[in-house]
């Protein structure tokens, strides 16, 4: 009988090894999801843009990407696959996206996740409530018309935790080219291409051609 109640104390306390890694476990899990707040802004940096979503709490996160298959399909199913570059490029150029839900790891894509960077940029804007943020997130589900420039993914979480549709990144693109286009060096060249152009083809020009070609170096250098 002795023989028997060590055994039978032996696998009680290996089920209480057992039962403390599980334990373990799951509360370092529930640490990893309360990660992130619901409402959080969060930003994944990539090669050439910066990519943006809000938190909606169990390892969701909502995000607006340029996508094609809402278009040309209604299968749940295709519409909830990975976006590849082929969907996302296709959804530039026809404007088409959708406002999806996708998991942290997905979201993210391996690079790392910043937390509300935009609270300090928008100091003067404070974040609305985080309960209001998510479930304006959630309420945008779906497709959306999409602009690189005028309403992509950083105007959908500004509004979503600020009330305003905005985006930096766009700002300072525009800012960029502006900067290049309208600079001295670029009128001048525009003046010397336009002069070339008029002795090149001054027999075959019209006025109205003369005039514009004209006019268009001096419009590009009083800007300048």
């Amino acid at each position: 009988q002795k023989p028997l109640q060590a055994v039978i104390l032996r696998k009680y306390k290996k089920a209480l090894i057992i039962k403390k890694k599980l334990n373990k476990n799951e509360a370092i899990q529930e640490e990893d999801e309360d990660e992130f707040k619901r409402g959080d802004l969060l930003e994944v940096p990539r090669t050439l843009f910066i990519h943006f979503g809000i938190y909606l709490g169990g390892g969701r996160v909502a995000h607006f990407i340029p996508d094609i298959m809402p278009v040309i399909s209604s299968d749940p199913k295709k519409i909830q696959k990975m976006v590849t570059n082929t969907r996302l490029i296709l959804g530039v150029l026809l404007k088409r996206g959708s406002v999806r839900v996708d998991s942290v790891e997905d979201f993210a894509y391996g690079s790392e996740i910043l937390v509300n960077p935009t609270d300090k940029v928008c100091s003067s804007l404070p974040p609305l409530d985080p309960e209001a943020v998510a479930l304006r997130a959630e309420r945008l589900r779906g497709q959306v018309p999409y602009s690189l420039l005028w309403f992509n993914c950083e105007h959908y979480v500004m509004y979503c935790r600020y009330g305003t549709s905005m985006s930096f990144q766009t700002f300072q693109f525009c800012k960029t080219v502006r900067s290049l286009v309208l600079s001295r060096a670029v009128a001048k060249v525009t003046w010397l291409l336009g002069a070339g152009l008029v002795l090149y083809l001054q027999a075959a020009l019209s006025p109205y051609t003369l005039l514009l070609l004209l006019l268009m170096p001096f419009l590009v250098w009083m800007a300048s």
